[in-house]
């Protein structure tokens, strides 16, 4: 009798959650761990929901030309140039104000680097481009990132993207940091602009705004 007892007691505890099993998952926690991330060695600060999107966009838009602003440490160039890279065309012009990139990146033949910032980026260096894709990843300030969209949305592609990065930062208590930050600047740019729209495609492939770009993946539908 004492063995069945301790034979049903055993099932029981098998059939219990063990304390390592818990799921604990927050925006928080994911912030922390996106600081983490890396590609090929380099330090490449995106959340990982987003790092599948961008693939998943790159090979549906086929674009011949990426422009990163913000490149830092050179991760997300470095994986943007090496999905170019598979598709065997394209091109990513990375822009920031100072050259912390690198050296294995550097040596990328798909990266043409600047470092001026984006105020200083000569548009003309886009004529000879077909396909434009644009990410917004500079300062999060919202000063900033509306001058980005300003600048640069008349180059994007119609079927293309500009994607802007980290409206995340309001949900991360942020905001005022940076003065209402990517969000406001969405929300200011979009009234304007009506060739752009949000897609949600992206934006909610893993729930509502699963993402660190919050209703920023901006699509061109119309020149």
């Amino acid at each position: 009798m004492g063995i069945k007892k301790n034979k049903k007691n055993m099932i029981l505890n098998l059939n219990k959650k063990n304390k390592d099993e818990v799921i604990n998952v927050s925006i928080e926690s994911i912030d922390n761990g996106h600081h983490k991330v890396t590609y090929r060695g380099v330090k490449a600060i995106r959340c990982p929901f987003d790092y599948l999107m961008y693939q998943m966009i790159i090979s549906e838009v086929k674009p011949d030309l990426v422009i990163e602003i913000g490149t830092r440490i050179g991760g997300g160039a470095y994986y943007i140039a090496d999905l170019l890279e598979n598709l065997g065309n394209g091109i990513v012009h990375t822009v920031d104000i100072v050259d912390e990139v690198d050296s294995i990146v550097k040596r990328h033949p798909r990266i043409k680097f600047f470092t001026e910032g984006w105020v200083n980026y000569d548009i003309e260096l886009t004529k000879k481009f077909n396909n434009i894709l644009i990410i917004e990843d500079a300062s999060h300030m919202y000063q900033d990132t509306l001058g980005v969209l300003n600048k640069f949305h008349s180059i994007v592609s119609k079927g293309s993207y500009l994607i802007v990065e980290d409206g995340i930062i309001n949900e991360l208590g942020l905001e005022k940091k940076y003065d209402g930050g990517p969000l406001r600047a969405i929300r200011e740019f979009l009234p304007n602009h009506p060739e752009f729209i949000v897609d949600r495609k992206w934006c909610d492939m893993f729930g509502k705004n699963a993402t660190f770009n919050v209703n920023g993946y901006l699509k061109k539908i119309n020149k």
